[in-house]
């Protein structure tokens, strides 16, 4: 047979999914189900309370009655049920400060990724090239070569709290930049763009007339009175925004996979047109689970009071590992270290899977600018003193490590 990739599309040739090559992307592949198997705590997976349960009780009668009663053996409509879409609307207008009509507005979608993945590619052209800070979701960075364009990065500097540099931007920009994309909270940094920052970034975009992607997974968890600003409510943006959300991650309900986009009816007009070729329909059952969250998102500040008191485990623990470096997370539930003083972060990767039997990520995967960090979910586990013991035995391999190598 001749070479598997001569007769792939251009921009998936060179795409790799542990099959004939080792993959460290935990989302990739089974490695990190099999790491599982072996009992390793999978720490680089962003999916809340993983493994343990985490469905509210509220949400969890929703579920049963729609299996009981049968209906969640139906279709809703590929751009989602109304009903979901109009409790969606209601948060959209007193978290993101954007009057949006449910019905020309959102598109419901199965899970944010492919909801990332659809909002770019109804703007793409062979040959685009889309500004992506660095560091980054790994998917910012391989959606517009899956779509035939380019990625250009954009560093972020740790120095600068990864705040964007607007002229790092300028220096990027070419004739053929389409888009903007960006991570808002950034994921993996854990850093939230403040409003000033935004709005020279908005009048970046405008100035080029570009269009600005921002996927907001992490909104709901925002610590220390920081202000969230939604970029599609300033000035000028609404028109060139396609903001991208989830019930992944501050709701914890990653498994039902519900995501949606927020558009000017301009655009949505193409995304309901095209809903049901590329989407399908959003699994109805989780559709109904999601109504009820969005009705009763009092267990949320729960998971937050989780997530901040991690976070601050976290600091405390691996902030004590001499050479290595950690700043407090301003939102999520995950922390950005840094271990560049002790080794390469790909072998440290490794040494932990091995020798602490704990899985996180490496910063590598999330563009130049991590090379020398981890990512490490510290949301993951059911109890606080699970997370906390976890991360103990990160603090204790990281310091045998730092002794083998004579750091």
């Amino acid at each position: 047979m001749a070479d598997k990739n001569s007769k792939l599309g251009a921009g998936y040739a060179g795409v790799q999914g542990g099959l004939f090559s080792k993959v460290t992307k935990a989302d990739v592949g089974d490695a990190f189900a099999q790491m599982a198997g072996d009992k390793v705590i999978l720490m680089g997976w962003a999916d809340p309370f993983y493994p343990d349960p985490s469905i509210p009780d509220v949400v969890k009668q929703t579920m049963l009655e729609a299996f009981t009663d049968g209906f969640a053996s139906h279709y809703t409509m590929p751009i989602g049920s109304l009903e979901l879409r109009t409790e969606i609307a209601k948060k959209v207008k007193a978290y993101n400060h954007l009057d949006v009509d449910p019905r020309r507005n959102i598109i419901v979608t199965p899970g944010s990724d492919s909801a990332l993945f659809f909002a770019m590619h109804i703007f793409m052209n062979p040959g685009d090239e889309v500004l992506v800070p660095d560091p980054s979701y790994p998917s910012n960075f391989l959606n517009p070569k899956l779509m035939g364009g380019t990625a250009v990065p954009v560093p972020l500097k740790a120095e600068d709290n990864y705040r964007f540099d607007i002229a790092a931007f300028e220096k990027a920009v070419t004739p053929k930049t389409k888009m903007v994309l960006i991570t808002h909270p950034n994921n993996p940094t854990a850093t939230v763009f403040r409003k000033e920052n935004l709005e020279e970034l908005a009048k970046f975009v405008i100035r080029h007339d570009l269009i600005l992607v921002s996927d907001q997974a992490f909104e709901d968890i925002v610590f220390d009175g920081i202000e969230f600003v939604t970029p599609a409510s300033l000035p000028g943006m609404w028109e060139r925004t396609i903001t991208v959300c989830s019930i992944s991650k501050g709701m914890g309900l990653s498994g039902f996979r519900v995501g949606y986009i927020v558009a000017c009816d301009a655009y949505m007009d193409v995304y309901y047109g095209a809903a049901v070729n590329v989407l399908g329909a959003t699994n109805t059952a989780s559709q109904l689970g999601a109504i009820t969250a969005f009705q009763n998102p009092g267990f949320m500040q729960k998971y937050k009071q989780h997530y901040d008191r991690r976070r601050k485990d976290a600091v405390e623990i691996l902030g004590k590992v001499p050479g290595v470096s950690i700043e407090m997370p301003e939102s999520g539930f995950f922390c950005w270290v840094n271990v560049s003083k002790l080794g390469d972060s790909a072998e440290i990767t490794e040494y932990l899977a091995k020798h602490a039997k704990v899985a996180v990520n490496d910063g590598v995967n999330y563009g130049a600018q991590g090379k020398g960090y981890l990512r490490i979910i510290n949301g993951c586990l059911g109890s606080d003193e699970e997370s906390r013991q976890a991360l103990e035995r990160i603090a204790a391999a990281l310091v045998r490590y730092a002794g083998e190598n004579g750091k």
